[in-house]
């Protein structure tokens, strides 16, 4: 039987890695997509949308198919997916690799505040600022809904889910992001402070140079802790070296 390597994706790095193993003859590949976002990237090999049904349901799947690998390759946010991913590779006995790209981390000249959650940095913004660019995505708003004496500029792929701050503008983007873009929109929007989720990687990250060349603070939401006893691999290069070692063939 061909092995099936089963990709829960979303990032360009599962992208990335579908079409890497899509391309080695005799592997099946599926990437299984929550659903969020409307119009996803284009995917190699199969692609199936919507939840499992938790840990239970993912591995009943998982039997079923005759995965026999399992690669987490979510945002670095979807705790529960990642904890779903974790407890379904026990109760089948497969291999998971967890594929993570870094951090981000501070230079020279930048004013990070690191915060553990968006209540910890709603709470904090009054603090730092009057104007906030927020690209904390589109979920989640409602940790700033109370903040009524601040106005945010809320960027994120698809519109806003409710409650939201009462004064904000919606940005409707998808990166990459250029620094001179980047830097035009804090000064148009007269930004005295960002917030943002250490997503890591080179899409998004023009914001924080932006932000450090024209000295403005940077509320940090740090990602959650991977679950106990999983370790991540930092990039596509790392996941394909696990799954040759783990895949038959």
């Amino acid at each position: 039987m061909s092995p099936h390597v089963l990709i829960l994706g979303g990032t360009t790095e599962a992208r990335e890695l579908a079409a890497e193993l899509a391309s080695r003859p005799g592997t099946k590949v599926t990437t299984s997509l929550a659903g969020r976002v409307t119009r996803p990237g284009e995917v190699a090999g199969e692609v199936r949308v919507g939840g499992f049904g938790g840990a239970q349901g993912l591995a009943d799947w998982l039997r079923a198919q005759g995965v026999c690998a399992v690669v987490d390759a979510t945002h670095p946010f979807a705790e529960q997916i990642t904890g779903n991913a974790a407890r379904a590779a026990d109760l089948t006995g497969l291999p998971l690799v967890v594929l993570r790209r870094p951090g981000w981390r501070p230079g020279p000249g930048d004013v990070w505040h690191p915060v553990p959650s968006l209540d910890a940095a709603a709470d904090l913004l009054p603090r730092l600022g009057r104007r906030v660019f927020l690209t904390t995505g589109r979920l989640g708003l409602a940790a700033f809904a109370h903040l009524t004496e601040l106005h945010f500029v809320v960027r994120s792929v698809e519109p806003p889910e409710p409650p939201v701050p009462p004064h904000a503008h919606a940005l409707l983007a998808r990166g990459p992001f250029t620094l001179a873009d980047e830097t035009a929109l804090l000064r148009d929007h007269g930004i005295d402070v960002l917030v943002t989720k250490d997503s890591g990687g080179s899409a998004t990250s023009p914001k924080l140079t932006a932000a450090r060349a024209l000295g403005l603070p940077v509320v940090l939401v740090r990602r959650p802790p991977l679950p106990r006893g999983v370790c991540a691999v930092p990039d596509v290069a790392t996941a394909l070296d696990r799954l040759r070692a783990i895949l038959p063939g």
